[in-house]
């Protein structure tokens, strides 16, 4: 005899009536929440007319993805950047607050920032002080040319386009107590750079613009020059006032038809990387990368460098026709690679417009 079980109405009622809030339960534990760190940052002293930026970090400690809605600075004075995509739970991201330091004095700037974890806004507040002179320069310039101080010693363009314009900002302070007027030296003709005030007095600081037109530009691929900093009227170039600076011109395909896209070469290496294996006493070690032509016309590979030292690179053909492939032959030499801060890199430039820049690794136990 099978027994039969019977369910009271009112226990059924019962249920119905725990449903919604066993729903409104879950509904709340499964959101995002929005965690700052250090909801206050202090510049203390910051140089006059040179603007500087604070970062905050925000943490999504929730269980769902954390979304900035709206991030707004209290003046104009302060600009704000951040990431648009969407925070995942147990990660963060960073908002950069930079304050443009045009007026004296004690500042407090507040950004007010809303996000998807709740209706009540998160305040972000930076706060200093805007100083003509500091006594300690080195944070906010940290590299000492003797009388002149400097915010960076090396300028990275990054990639640029043949027809691209680009430019880039350093700071720079007069440590002395002579008036000085800045000058960069040795500018090819790609750099034209522009001086904000054109003197600076002493404890004083001031901008230099470099401008890069790739236009003037003869060659693709990775660009390095040096230029030097003068100090003083007369001053003579050297280690001690050099400036690097680097980019990568890439060539423009925005001339082409979506059919000429089509029919385009197309690279494809039989390798991303290049592993070249215990080296041991060995004073040279060899690999190859073979590159090919899977696209419809012909592949021309307009430059190929290595981004450092310690590599040879030998390419057996410039043009690779559709169907076909070339040998990329790499050597090693093991004191320079050795020697080199970071492995070197080989970097490809080619008319395939879907890859123009290709950066191939190396690496070797030493």
């Amino acid at each position: 005899m099978t027994a039969r079980h019977t369910h009271s109405p009112f226990r059924q009622l019962r249920l119905l009536c725990l449903l919604p809030a066993l729903l409104t339960s879950t509904a709340i534990h499964a959101q995002p929440k929005a965690d700052v760190d250090n909801d206050v940052v202090a510049t203390g002293d910051i140089m006059y007319q040179q603007p500087h930026t604070a970062t905050f970090t925000l943490r999504n400690s929730g269980t769902e993805p954390l979304r900035i809605l709206s991030v707004e600075a209290a003046c104009g004075c302060t600009a704000v950047s951040w990431s648009k995509e969407p925070v995942a739970p147990g990660t963060a991201t960073e908002i950069a607050v930079t304050y443009d330091a045009q007026l004296l004095g004690t500042f407090q700037k507040e950004v007010e920032l809303r996000t998807n974890a709740s209706e009540e806004p998160v305040y972000l507040t930076l706060q200093g002080r805007v100083v003509t002179t500091v006594s300690d320069y080195s944070d906010a310039f940290p590299y000492d040319l003797g009388s002149v101080r400097l915010t960076a010693r090396q300028i990275d363009f990054g990639d640029i386009t043949i027809g691209e314009r680009a430019e880039v900002e350093i700071a720079v302070l007069n440590d002395s107590r002579n008036a000085y007027h800045p000058a960069l030296m040795h500018l090819p003709p790609y750099l034209t750079a522009t001086y904000h005030p054109e003197t600076l007095a002493g404890g004083r600081s001031g901008r230099i613009t470099l401008r890069l037109n790739s236009e003037r530009m003869k060659h693709y691929g990775l660009n390095t020059t040096t230029i030097y900093l003068a100090r003083r009227q007369g001053d003579t170039v050297g280690h001690d006032n050099e400036i690097a600076v680097s980019s990568v011109l890439l060539p423009s395909f925005a001339h082409l038809s979506e059919a000429e896209r089509a029919a385009a070469p197309v690279l494809a290496l039989d390798a991303d990387s290049l592993y070249f294996g215990p080296i041991g006493k060995k004073r040279t070690a060899t690999r190859s990368v073979s590159i090919a032509n899977n696209g419809q016309r012909p592949l021309t590979i307009q430059s190929v460098q290595v981004t450092g030292s310690g590599l040879d690179v030998r390419l057996t053909n410039r043009t690779v026709q559709p169907g076909k492939q070339v040998r990329l032959k790499v050597t090693l030499h093991a004191d320079a690679y050795r020697a080199a801060a970071v492995p070197p890199a080989i970097l490809i430039i080619t008319n395939d417009p879907a890859h123009t820049k290709t950066l191939l690794s190396t690496s070797a136990q030493l």
